[in-house]
């Protein structure tokens, strides 16, 4: 796979973690697509806990980059992991 300068987005998520609903819509005001990936399937949280270390919602993991915690805390990592292309 080539890459095309979009940064590869996949975001782990709760369906009423307000949190959750803040970086989706961020990442969608911002263009960003993303790949969404619910927590609350058990599968799902162990898949995010191996390949992150942590338990925690929202998980946002761009390209090999994660971010973690409230949105608060992750916007300004985010903006600039994807104004820099994450590389």
């Amino acid at each position: 796979m080539t890459n095309t300068g979009t940064p590869s987005v996949v975001l782990y998520t709760t369906p009423t973690w307000p949190d959750c609903h803040a970086v989706k819509r961020w990442l969608a005001d911002q263009g960003v697509p993303f790949e969404e990936r619910d927590l609350s399937d058990p599968q799902i949280a162990e898949e995010a806990k191996a390949r992150t270390g942590v338990r925690v919602a929202p998980i946002t993991i761009v390209n090999e980059q994660v971010f973690y915690g409230t949105f608060a805390d992750q916007k300004p990592r985010l903006a600039e992991a994807l104004s820099s292309g994450a590389a």
